[in-house]
């Protein structure tokens, strides 16, 4: 399942980093182990995108001006999706950086016919390996053309793949079709203008602070139809739980394939729409 959560902007003109993922990654763990369910403490198997408004970039970050703003969540296990879900609506509000948010409602996105695409875009950094204390190898930067970008990717994937143990040892033998080939014309665009599609963005794990390289391009992506629903759901690369690798359809407008959805368990509540201005 993937989710869209909408948020109820409480003041509007706030800020966040512009390098927000370790902030959504710590409120989301916070939400997991505040419902206390320990099948899903340690759950990796998931994947969430960027804060997504409108937002004006100053020296302090992104500031956000729509009186809504919108986090996408997705994973294969619905159950964890709905226990998240669950426990995030019954806060009145929560904060991320400087943004007070109030959960709104929730709409479920039609991914049927993801498995037909080949043309994605990135909806947060794509990272090509988990990092290692003192090793800054993950930082390093690799052309996204040349075959050890697709290959790192593919290893990254498959791993996760065999952790989340929906596939056995044969199955994932056959997923050999797999080749990530960026847009040429987009990143050539970026160079010229002097602009960048890689960058190094912190990360946070048993309080010990990480940088990793991501990449942040459109893409064409040829996979056995099982692999991309895979990869759609939970992420591209590695590191999809700390909110790296969501990808998107290219030329397409998600709202579309989306429509409300109603939370297990959760008594209907009325929401306050009048956001405070600062």
């Amino acid at each position: 399942m993937r989710a869209r959560i909408v948020f109820l902007l409480k003041n509007r003109g706030a800020y966040i980093p512009f390098h927000h993922q370790f902030l959504l990654a710590q409120l989301i763990k916070g939400i997991v182990l505040k419902g206390g369910n320990p099948n899903f403490s340690s759950f990796k198997i998931f994947n969430f995108s960027g804060l997504k408004g409108q937002t004006k970039p100053s020296r302090k970050g992104l500031h956000y001006y729509s009186s809504r703003v919108t986090l996408v969540v997705s994973s294969l296990n619905k159950a964890f999706l709905d226990y998240l879900l669950l426990n995030l609506f019954q806060l009145p509000q929560v904060e991320v950086g400087g943004l007070i948010l109030q959960p709104e409602k929730v709409e479920v996105e039609n991914i049927d016919s993801v498995e037909k695409n080949d043309k994605f875009i990135c909806i947060s950094p794509l990272v090509l390996m988990e990092p290692k204390i003192l090793d800054d190898t993950s930082k390093e930067f690799i052309q996204p053309e040349d075959d050890e970008f697709s290959d790192l990717v593919y290893e990254a994937t498959l791993q996760r793949m065999e952790a989340c143990s929906l596939f056995d040892s044969d199955k994932l033998t056959t997923f050999n079709e797999f080749q990530i080939v960026p847009d040429k014309a987009y990143l050539d665009k970026l160079n010229e203008s002097h602009k960048k599609f890689s960058r190094v963005y912190p990360l946070y794990d048993q309080d010990v602070k990480y940088e990793v390289r991501g990449y942040t391009f459109p893409f064409s992506f040829y996979a056995e139809p099982e692999v991309k629903k895979f990869v759609f759901l939970n992420g591209l690369g590695a590191l999809t739980h700390k909110g790296f690798g969501m990808i998107d359809v290219a030329h397409q407008d998600p709202n579309v394939r989306a429509e409300e959805y109603e939370i297990p368990g959760l008594e209907k509540r009325t929401i306050d729409s009048d956001s405070d201005t600062q």
